[in-house]
């Protein structure tokens, strides 16, 4: 492998949704240049951000029925039992919701946790408070599936926006049939993605942890497994 092919594998690919926001942050660096070269730098910096922003990596998925994998990169922020929007039609019983915070560093492509058909997509307008308050569940602007698994069983997933972000994306719609880890969204810039479980599921994960879209699993809901304790270096 020659050594351009070398640096071309490590590149993670750009999803489409980034390529008129990058053209914009070049056009200005171009500009800023031409004003003062040393704002052109910064310029350029913030081009290399906004790359990085939408890249859309190659993720391996565990497939096995029962798995629940992350549906956005960055760190579990909220593990808890709550009583799920009611735009889900999820029942009135509280479930177990795992919070996934992105922040402005991490891939923002979303996957679904689990493979299955979408019953439901309701979106809501709502506040841009920060993503990380507990509070930012029922208040910010958000857009709700419910995924319909195999077996019967159904799960709820969320995207919220947050203090920066100002758009939902969604690439999916009613009725479509998803595989585990397949992208299905984003969220510019900065945001949250809450995963409501069947009752009686147990997270294998630990707040503070680093989650990976379509790789970190959260939960195991063929085994029941009656959940784990963690340890921080």
């Amino acid at each position: 492998m020659s050594i351009a092919n070398s640096i071309r594998a490590q590149i993670p690919p750009i999803h489409p949704e980034g390529y008129p926001f990058i053209g914009g942050f070049a056009l200005a660096s171009l500009f800023l240049f031409w004003l003062w070269t040393p704002l052109g730098w910064i310029g350029t910096l913030l081009t290399v951000w906004c790359a990085l922003f939408f890249r859309d990596p190659v993720r391996v998925t565990p497939v096995r029925e029962g798995i629940v994998v992350s549906p956005a990169d960055g760190r579990v922020s909220l593990i808890s039992m709550v009583l799920p929007p009611a735009e889900l039609g999820l029942g009135d019983k509280p479930l177990l919701r795992i919070s996934v915070f992105m922040s402005v560093f991490n891939c923002h492509v979303n996957r679904s946790p689990v493979t299955g058909r979408i019953d439901r997509i309701a979106y809501r307008p709502g506040a841009f408070i920060n993503a990380e308050l507990d509070k930012a569940s029922e208040d910010n602007e958000r857009n709700s599936l419910v995924i319909s698994m195999p077996d019967g069983g159904r799960i709820g997933v969320v995207q919220i926006a947050g203090l920066v972000a100002r758009r939902i994306v969604s690439f999916v719609r009613e009725g479509q049939s998803l595989g585990a880890g397949e992208r299905f969204g984003l969220i510019r810039f900065g945001s949250r993605l809450d995963v409501f479980l069947p009752e009686g599921s147990k997270a294998l994960v630990s707040v503070g942890q680093t989650a990976v879209a379509g790789e970190t699993v959260l939960a195991d809901l063929r085994l029941g497994d009656g959940g784990r304790t963690w340890r921080a270096d």
